[in-house]
């Protein structure tokens, strides 16, 4: 027996979902931020060495002036002397071509100290002659500076954390509450599914509020930013991964608004029969004419052939009775349908009607169209006592109901192989069949019956049914059995996980 998952669980797994995909916004984002302030640094960098190109292409006065290759050393000095790691570095002007050596800690320093040097007006050009050391201890030293810098700016900014962090847990707390206002929701719809849904999107709308006015309490607005990015494209994956489920999900949601069917309705969706039990947020649950219970997917609902029974409860069955080619055809339908109109199952309007389908070779085919009340009559039963009705009105009547006829054509030679094969056979119990010897083809005809064949058959049959435990033969109501087990299924199923709404409207 397949159990649906409560809707608690359900909530509890969008939630998961929405702080998952948050958390993953995250780690993406973090990377992404961090790669465009590196290449913001790179621009930076690399942003000196355009400044150099743009003062070598600009103009270069005609009369140098030592005092002022004097100026320049003494000026790039100054800016090197207040700045950490370029202390070392020694500089030399000569008719305002600057030439840096000495060394630095690493490449960062040497791009650093040559993009100040170059952003100076009388610069002609810098020549770069900087040793970078690497060492180790510096570049360490340096680092840990810097995340101690940003440890102490954290401890700073804790409080105005804290205050960030609640405001988002209460504007998340109120969206909490009132999703789970349900009477709130379901006077807004009636449908569940559809209440269901926007309680959680009115969750999912008040955390995502929540998460903005902590972030822009914090100044961190470009953090949402790469959060909703990252957001945006693990939902597309994502999408594409569970296609199946989301159009599954998007099918269930159509269903609950279109309402096809109603509980307990007799239906038949892509071949498959049964009566309905409950339609969930992930299939419609039938139960089989043979007590089954089978789970059909939503999507497949949706898109597939549905065939209601009980939505018009007359319901119209057809057989074929063959008489005989000497009969006529519309005596035998008169006959038949009187005997159809005494069945008590039988609707007066529409009347059964009788029809000649085809002459056969050795009879005419009748064809009877019976309509019947399928609310209160098994249409198999029904059709299964018409048949018997019906023949025995006909048999009654003097109408046969002719066997198949073959008719075997032999040659010249096989006629007299077989009169030798007679003639010379001294066996009593072989059968003495002489062809004729004016045809070359003989006919096998069964011998005309009387009827008196029938007598002891039919006399057996009466005494058979006489037995009171044949009365269940002749009744066409439908079987209680098989309602019941629907009724145990349908008791079982809460309105929180049943779709199927009897007030709201069918479609």
């Amino acid at each position: 027996m397949a159990v649906s998952l409560p809707p608690l669980f359900a909530r509890q797994r969008l939630s998961a979902s929405v702080l998952l995909i948050l958390l993953l916004g995250i780690f993406i984002g973090a990377p992404v931020q961090a790669a465009e302030e590196l290449s913001g640094v790179a621009q930076a960098l690399t942003g000196s060495s355009t400044q150099a190109e743009s003062v070598d292409e600009a103009r270069i006065e005609t009369t140098p002036s030592p005092r002022r290759d004097s100026d320049i050393q003494t000026r790039i000095a100054g800016i090197f002397s207040e700045i950490d790691g370029l202390d070392a570095v020694e500089i030399s002007v000569t008719q305002g071509v600057v030439t840096l050596s000495g060394e630095t800690a690493n490449e960062k320093k040497a791009q650093q100290a040559l993009g100040l040097a170059g952003r100076l007006t009388d610069v002609v050009t810098v020549n770069d002659d900087i040793n970078r050391t690497l060492d180790v201890q510096d570049n360490v030293s340096t680092v840990f500076q810097e995340l101690m810098a940003q440890a102490r700016g954290l401890i700073k900014a804790l409080p105005l954390l804290l205050v960030g962090i609640v405001l988002f847990a209460l504007v998340a707390w109120f969206g909490a509450w009132l999703s789970r206002r349900q009477r709130l929701w379901q006077r807004l719809t009636p449908n569940p599914f559809v209440a269901e849904l926007l309680s959680q999107t009115v969750r999912v709308i008040f955390i995502v509020f929540g998460l903005i006015l902590a972030l822009s309490l914090m100044g961190a607005e470009t953090i949402l930013g790469t959060l909703l990015g990252g957001a945006g494209v693990i939902g597309l994956a994502v999408g594409f991964a569970v296609k199946d489920t989301i159009e599954n999900y998007i099918a269930s949601l159509m269903l609950s608004v279109r309402q096809p069917f109603r509980a307990r309705d007799q239906v038949v969706i892509n071949g498959q029969e049964g009566i309905v039990v409950r339609l969930t947020s992930r299939a419609t649950i039938l139960m089989t004419l043979d007590g089954n219970q089978l789970r059909i997917p939503n999507a497949d609902v949706f898109k597939g052939t549905i065939l209601n029974y009980t939505s018009n409860p007359e319901r119209r069955f057809t057989f074929e009775l063959g008489v005989d080619a000497d009969d006529d055809p519309l005596a035998a339908i008169k006959v038949g349908l009187d005997a159809l109109h005494q069945l008590k199952f039988v609707l007066e309007e529409p009347r059964a009607v009788g029809l000649i389908t085809q002459v056969g070779d050795s009879n005419i085919v009748l064809e009877f169209q019976v309509w019947v009340d399928q609310s209160g009559t098994d249409f198999g039963k029904a059709r299964s006592i018409a048949i018997r009705e019906t023949k025995h009105a006909l048999e009654e009547a003097g109408f046969s109901l002719p066997e198949p006829i073959y008719r075997l054509r032999f040659n010249a030679s096989l006629e007299q192989a077989l009169e030798r094969f007679q003639g010379s056979s001294a066996d009593p119990t072989r059968v003495d069949a002489t062809p004729a010897p004016a045809s070359s083809a003989t006919s096998t005809m069964p011998p005309p019956s009387d009827g008196s064949d029938r007598h002891p058959a039919r006399s057996r049959a009466q005494q058979i049914l006489r037995d009171p435990s044949a009365e269940a033969l002749f009744d066409a109501r439908p079987d209680e059995k098989l309602m019941k087990k629907v009724e145990q299924e349908i008791a079982r199923t809460t309105d929180k996980t049943d779709l199927l709404n009897q007030r709201a409207p069918q479609e």
